[in-house]
């Protein structure tokens, strides 16, 4: 099985780099790699030019924003699956990809997430939050559960039938495109207890600065699935907290 990885990227070339090793240095051998820039000025774009042998596709022009990237790669991918990882974050081992393969042939599942951490930007060995997505179950949709969208790979046939990001959601159009794929369309879902990705706190989606707008993005999608708003939004935030804490619970065990 073929699978396409797509990076969408601006300006990092502090972090592209460990990024775009984490996909190269995969045990799996059949894997399509695009990388959609918008127009970097800081070296990003002269740095994946440097690995252009090793990188599928590159794209180098301006763009609307992370998830308009996305969608250009995304309508690039030919894979059999199509997954992402963001230009902040790495791959949580060298096997992730075969683990991700190999689930999707055992369950013939449309769609497979699992777990991911996030961790200290300047400290990667430091784990902030520990999600565990846990198993699937489509009520759980109305009470605020999603699994971390990074750890989502998908059928691109079935990506197909789900649609893109919708960019009028400039940071929650992640929980609009979950919504649609385990909410709206009946996939075949199946979860792999195992992580996958490493995140950095302080991304588009983790800054305290852009938290109100994610919030009120949030309350208007889930008005938008007929889904209890303000209900689910804070089910949702609840959730996070006991992330936060096992995490922390670990470092004082010295689990990580």
């Amino acid at each position: 099985m073929k699978v396409s990885i797509v990076t969408t990227c601006r300006n990092r070339i502090k972090t592209l780099p460990e990024t775009v090793e984490s996909v190269l240095s995969q045990d799996y051998d059949d894997i399509e790699y695009i990388v959609t820039d918008g127009a970097s000025t800081d070296g990003t774009l002269e740095y994946l030019e440097s690995h252009r042998d090793k990188i599928t596709q590159i794209v180098s022009e301006k763009d609307k924003g992370i998830y308009d990237g996305l969608n250009k790669g995304l309508r690039l991918a030919t894979g059999d699956i199509v997954g992402l990882l963001h230009s902040d974050d790495t791959y949580y081992s060298t096997d992730t990809i075969s683990l991700i393969v190999n689930e999707f042939k055992r369950t013939g599942a449309d769609l497979v997430y699992a777990n991911g951490i996030f961790v200290r930007a300047e400290d990667t060995n430091y784990v902030v939050r520990d999600w565990v997505s846990g198993g699937y179950e489509k009520g759980n949709l109305r009470k605020g559960w999603l699994p971390l969208h990074t750890t989502v790979f998908i059928r691109r046939e079935v990506l197909e039938k789900v649609g893109y990001y919708d960019v009028k959601y400039h940071i929650s159009a992640d929980t609009d495109w979950l919504l649609r794929a385990l909410y709206v369309n009946s996939l075949k879902v199946a979860y792999l207890d195992a992580y996958v990705v490493k995140m950095k706190m302080g991304g588009a989606s983790t800054s305290f600065r852009t938290t109100r707008q994610k919030w009120g993005e949030d309350l208007r999608i889930y008005e938008s699935y007929g889904i209890p708003q303000y209900l689910s939004l804070s089910l949702k935030i609840a959730q996070k907290i006991p992330q936060f804490v096992k995490a922390r619970m670990k470092h004082m065990m010295n689990m990580y």
